[in-house]
């Protein structure tokens, strides 16, 4: 059973945040990192992925919708979003197949909390949105498949940190590594035996003319200004995914 597991989210392929994260003492430490999927969907995808592969068997890796849609793109089925048919034109055939073959959900025993669920959106659906304030009775629907000795669900998609009950289950978000919604720095989360929400800062100066410099991704300078920067609030961010919430 792992004693700590650090949550890395929605990484979307920026490479100095993940690297800050990956140097943090506790995160170096952990028995297991879990990515809570959209990993690569960015600036930097090939040399994150490199990263993470590094990792060896101590990652344990879950799909996101950006990393499904990344292999559709590759497949004839181009994303809305520009970054993501720019960045799965960049992956190579190996790292495309690994992101083809990443599970839902995986569920991890860890000391202090047993059975946790670790899922991109939730545990249905890799793009469906609930959030911090999302009522109990839409949590019960989503939950609604989710064993009665999972007590513990882990997930990321919204880029916002939280940590709250429903009806007696912990639902964690970390927020994002790469795209933080509310504030600059890396969130990320450590368990076991309870939950931290935490943060990493770095320069975010340096980070984000490192992206424009080694990215050869057209607007990799604005990419970088728009989300290592954080332009957009939590309050922004909420607003924005409301209505996919059901309200």
């Amino acid at each position: 059973m792992p004693n700590r597991v650090a949550v890395l989210s929605d990484i979307h392929g920026v490479l100095p945040a993940l690297e800050a994260v990956l140097a943090e003492p506790e995160v170096a430490a952990a028995d297991r990192i879990v990515l809570t999927g959209d990993i690569a969907a960015g600036p930097q995808p090939v040399e994150v992925l490199d990263l993470l592969a590094g990792l060896g068997d101590r990652a344990c890796w879950v799909r996101g919708n950006a990393d499904r849609e990344l292999v559709q793109a590759r497949a004839g089925k181009p994303s809305p979003i520009d970054v993501s048919n720019w960045a799965a034109g960049e992956l190579r055939e190996d790292q495309a197949a690994r992101l083809a073959a990443l599970p839902l959900t995986v569920t991890l025993d860890v000391d202090g909390l047993g059975p946790v669920l670790f899922c991109h959106a939730t545990p249905r659906d890799d793009e469906e949105v609930v959030l911090v304030d999302t009522r109990i009775e839409r949590w019960a629907e989503v939950f609604a498949d989710v064993p009665a000795e999972v007590r513990t669900v882990v997930c990321g998609h919204t880029h916002m940190p939280f940590a709250r009950l429903v009806d007696r289950r912990l639902v964690v978000n970390p927020g994002s590594i790469g795209m933080p919604y509310g504030g600059p720095g890396a969130h990320w989360a450590l368990l076991g035996p309870g939950v931290q929400l935490r943060r990493t800062d770095f320069d975010v100066d340096a980070a984000c003319a490192r992206v424009a410099a080694e990215s050869t991704f057209p607007d990799a300078a604005g990419f970088a200004d728009e989300y290592l920067r954080s332009r957009h609030s939590d309050t922004d961010a909420l607003a924005v995914f409301a209505p996919r919430d059901g309200r």
